[in-house]
């Protein structure tokens, strides 16, 4: 067993090789056993690894992505692998680690660093002024989280997050516990990643989430992949992608850089992935600007409305409003400026027409490359456009259930395991009055009504001391947020900061006057409460609710589950003027999956519809019965004014992203094989022309510098250039450590989403 680092590697000279035309195969699988091994041992590592995503183990930590009907004996790929391996690890991290460590020194100590030191193994607790977190017996930690509620002047001077790992049950757990104390603050991940795509879904569909199930990719003719690295982020996808494929789908990618995966994939399940060549996915690659796809799906939606039969004209009939508006600010559109905000060629957009125009079937996957934008609730709008345009909502026929009926559809991969499923079960800072109606008449509590905070105004209001108190249910919120040095300085003024983890990072060493860690189980352990032994639920990304079984033995004795830290938590804060029955429901989860089935539409008879092999799919009204919920009953056409990002002369527009090594914040490693970075982070990705024009050679430093419209100004420092073959005027560079470029006010319209992904940034030479 390789111990942790005792100190950090050095990560500013990273070594530079050729990027990689191809993703997964044999290399893949040799670096999942490599990493699994030195965190896990031989033995724990098979045990582990097969009982990933199977139906009776334990569902990935890592991204959201379905399994599907068939599933393989290792369902799993190589970040999955590494998720799991950094939760099963056998390295701890004990209170003689925190007796060694002051808080100065672990926040002088990179992410990568702390993740690596193992799991938690019992509740810390820094005090006012102390220098060193100190072990901590349970029930204190939960009398100190209940002094600084009960201080508070209102419940909303309190702030609870949550990340996606968190459970179904978990989930619906803390957002009872947060409506009964008093407040909607619940901001979570999805503030930061898909709040976007839900909030330009729920406008034109009437439902926030995708409206694919994964057999319909498989049948799917045409599959656009727009502002999306599966090959890193998603690996499984790939797999989907291959089988689409072979059914004869055709794949166009849009992405201002070239990724690995999706240009070959080398399928580690199949000899001729192992072996071969693997199989070929993009069938056209449109190398887009950052910021253009609003400008790309518009004009591909003028092209739609002028060919003959383009229109499913039936479909917009009966089932859409806002058509002849839209169609009059589609016709409108011009090349020129479509050329110019898509960095694109002509002819490249009319072959992407025809493929539209060829396919009945046409799903649309998208990330993060659409939603961190100031536009990106329109461009998502716009990708909605296009497939009301060709009838690819749904299943034709009310209440159809044959998959072979499917038409396509919208498909928003979510990022992380679970994220949807918190939202689903009311983790959200502007409910629904149906939902709180719901709740009111189950538990008989009286629901906070006003909206509470998302993540961006979170960090506002601990800036502004209007927030005092800050509970985390998992994640690295301090990593995760936009401008650091802002986000930082909010939570030091904080009274008191609470994350409940399972392994350390960033986010405990940001802390406010008083501090603790809460150290739970993970989704591999074993979970033995007074009723037994449980397991906990969780959605992937196309709404699909299944069960998940941890069966290693905990980290250790100290650990509780997330529904038992809330519980108990709930108990101590809310005394017996709460009619809820807390202890019940860490008893037996089955309890609380009662309780949902009650509040939640779609989970009827909860208990015994997960109890079936692969649990069971959400409805969805668009999708099963082309009904669509929203304020008109209708499809929603959009007409917004195209935008894109306007770069003034001598600049360039940054995108911040992973690297291979990376799921989110946490970072396994310091490589990024795919597109030829080792041993090192602090890069910045640039086209050689635009490199030169600055005076970069492969291999300078140099600072990045954002510009924003009020003047304001942030900068990272000391980041190698490399030379690579991304969009003219466009460039990368990972995350957090970008983070710092992003004002906390530059967020996307409606949607409030940090604006990561198109960053107007001065670099400089020598």
């Amino acid at each position: 067993m390789r111990k942790p680092p005792a100190h950090d590697p050095v990560q500013d000279a990273p070594d530079v090789s050729a990027p990689s035309d191809s993703a997964a195969g044999k290399r893949a699988v040799a670096r999942s056993l490599r990493n699994a091994q030195q965190q896990m041992g031989v033995r724990r590592t098979a045990l582990t690894l097969l009982r990933v995503n199977q139906e009776d183990g334990f569902d990935c930590p890592g991204c959201a992505w379905p399994e599907p009907a068939k599933r393989h004996t290792a369902e799993f790929c190589e970040n999955g692998a590494k998720a799991v391996a950094e939760e099963a690890t056998l390295r701890r991290v004990t209170p003689d680690f925190f007796a060694a460590h002051p808080v100065a020194d672990l926040a002088t100590r990179s992410g990568y660093w702390l993740g690596q030191q193992g799991r938690l193994t019992q509740p810390m607790y820094l005090a006012e002024g102390a220098e060193r977190y100190e072990p901590v017996p349970w029930e204190r930690a939960f009398d100190i989280v209940a002094e600084e509620l009960d201080a508070l002047g209102s419940p909303d001077e309190a702030v609870f997050y949550t990340s996606g790992r968190t459970s179904n049950e978990a989930a619906f757990l803390y957002q009872l516990f947060a409506r009964e104390f008093g407040t909607n603050n619940l901001p979570d991940c999805s503030n930061m990643c898909h709040e976007s795509s839900g909030e330009a879904l729920t406008e034109t569909l009437g439902v926030g989430k995708g409206s694919v199930l994964l057999e319909d990719l498989h049948q799917a003719d045409l599959i656009i992949v727009a502002g999306q690295n599966p090959g890193t982020n998603h690996p499984r996808m790939l797999s989907a992608l291959e089988k689409a494929k072979s059914a004869g789908a055709k794949i166009i990618t849009v992405n201002p850089l070239p990724e690995a995966g999706m240009t070959r994939f080398k399928n580690p399940q199949t000899p001729r992935g192992l072996a071969g060549g693997g199989t070929a996915l993009t069938d056209l690659f449109l190398q887009i600007r950052l910021g253009g796809d609003q400008a790309l799906f518009r004009m591909l939606n003028r092209l739609v409305l002028e060919a003959e039969g383009g229109v499913d004209e039936e479909f917009v009939r009966d089932h859409t409003h806002g058509y002849e508006d839209f169609a009059e600010a589609a016709r409108t559109t011009g090349w020129d400026e479509t050329l110019t905000a898509t960095g694109l060629e002509r002819e490249e957009i009319e072959d992407a027409v025809r493929l539209v125009l060829a396919s009945r079937r046409t799903v649309v996957c998208w990330a993060m490359g659409l939603t961190q934008h100031k536009h990106s609730v329109a461009t998502i709008r716009e990708v909605v456009n296009l497939l009301l345009l060709r009838g690819n909502i749904g299943r034709p026929g009310a209440g159809g259930t044959s998959h072979a009926e499917g038409v396509g559809g919208v498909c928003p991969v979510r990022g992380h395991s679970n994220v949807q499923g918190d939202r689903t079960m009311g983790i959200y800072e502007r409910p629904q009055p149906a939902f709180l109606d719901a709740l009111e008449r189950e538990f008989g509590i009286t629901a906070p009504r006003e909206h509470g905070l998302d993540v961006v105004r979170s960090i506002r209001a601990l800036r502004d001391g209007r927030a005092k108190v800050f509970f985390a249910m998992g994640g690295n919120f301090v990593s995760a947020s936009p401008d650091t040095a802002v986000t930082e300085d909010a939570m030091r003024r904080a009274r008191l900061t609470v994350h409940v983890s399972t392994k350390l990072n960033r986010s405990h060493c940001v802390t406010g006057s008083r501090a603790l860690i809460l150290p739970t189980l993970g989704r591999t352990e074993r979970d033995l409460q007074g009723g037994g032994e449980q397991f906990v639920t969780v959605e992937d990304s196309m709404g699909m609710v299944h069960a998940s079984r941890g069966r290693l033995e905990p980290a250790g004795p100290h650990l509780l589950s997330e529904p038992a830290i809330v519980t108990r938590l709930a108990r101590r804060v809310l005394g017996t003027e709460s009619l809820t029955p807390w202890e019940d429901f860490e008893k037996d989860y089955a309890l609380v999956r009662d309780r949902i089935a009650r509040v939640i539409p779609g989970f009827e008879n909860f208990n015994e519809r997960v109890a079936q092999p692969g649990g069971f799919t959400l409805p969805h009204a668009p999708r099963d019965e082309r009904r669509f919920p929203t304020a008109t009953g209708k499809a929603n056409f959009t007409a917004a004014p195209v935008s894109w990002p306007q770069v003034p002369e001598g600049r360039l527009l940054l995108q911040t992203l992973r690297s291979h090594d990376q799921y989110n914040t946490t970072i396994y490693g310091l490589d990024d094989r795919y597109r030829g970075i080792r041993n090192g982070r602090r890069v910045v990705l640039m086209h050689p022309d635009d490199a030169r024009a600055f005076g970069l050679a492969d291999g300078a430093y140099t600072d990045l510098t954002s510009e924003w419209t009020d003047g304001t100004t942030r900068t990272a420092r000391g980041f190698r250039v490399v030379h690579y073959p991304t969009a003219r005027g466009c460039a990368a560079a990972y995350y957090p450590e970008t983070n710092v470029l992003v004002p906390l006010d530059a967020t996307a319209d409606t949607s409030n989403t940090p604006a990561g992904k198109s960053l107007v940034i001065r670099v400089t030479s020598g």
